[in-house]
């Protein structure tokens, strides 16, 4: 099951589970839009790979119970900005 986490990993902004500005990577690393579109050049800091929009999940009435009443979004918090500077380095690395 798809983790929804509530926030933007580096500029800590609010995702909720219904927000379509939620990208995520395939190890689920959560960024909002303009993070990933303008600090990190679509490039997950954490595991290198792409991003995509994070699917959003009804609220109820999902087929065969799987919604948000049964499968809740997760609501600890991760939040650890970017080295940037770090970040730029290893995106030149790998042109």
């Amino acid at each position: 099951m798809l983790e929804l986490r509530p926030n933007c990993e580096h500029c800590n902004r609010d995702l909720p589970p219904e927000h379509e500005d939620a990208r995520i990577c395939s190890f689920e690393c959560t960024f909002c839009r303009d993070c990933v579109d303008n600090l990190l050049h679509g490039i997950c800091p954490n595991c290198g790979g792409n991003f995509s929009p994070r699917p959003i999940r009804p609220p109820r009435l999902g087929r065969n119970d799987n919604d948000l009443l049964h499968y809740p979004a997760r609501e600890s918090r991760v939040h650890r900005p970017v080295d940037l500077p770090a970040h730029a380095n290893y995106l030149k690395k790998r042109k």
